[in-house]
């Protein structure tokens, strides 16, 4: 099983989750974070970490975020790998929580 990064990263790009990830399995597009599931070792650090509440264990996303499991095993294998924490979007506090962004998300 993996952790899955879901919609409400979009836009608000919090990096606490890569700070305290042992493996470095976090990737980073434009607007938002994934993690390669095959990397993933499912330790759990990552999920409290996040902000905006935006990672579940791949058995515990929504059904309304399904896709974004497949989401991540497709842009973890073409985004550039973060291993340290960076300042998130500017506007990221007006987004956090806005739902539907998928929309928005930059590939």
């Amino acid at each position: 099983m993996t952790f899955v990064v879901t919609d409400n990263c979009i836009k608000c790009k919090y990096t606490d989750c890569v700070e305290v990830c042992p493996v470095d399995c976090f990737y980073e597009g434009p607007n938002f974070l994934v993690i390669h599931p095959d990397e993933c070792i499912d330790c759990a650090l990552c999920e409290p970490e996040c902000p905006a509440v935006a990672i579940f264990s791949e058995d515990e996303v929504p059904e309304e975020m399904q896709e974004f499991i497949q989401l991540n095993v497709e842009l973890a294998e073409i985004w550039p790998n973060i291993t340290e924490k960076k300042e998130p979007m500017p506007d990221a506090e007006e987004w956090d929580g806005v739902k539907g962004k998928i929309k928005d998300l930059e590939r």
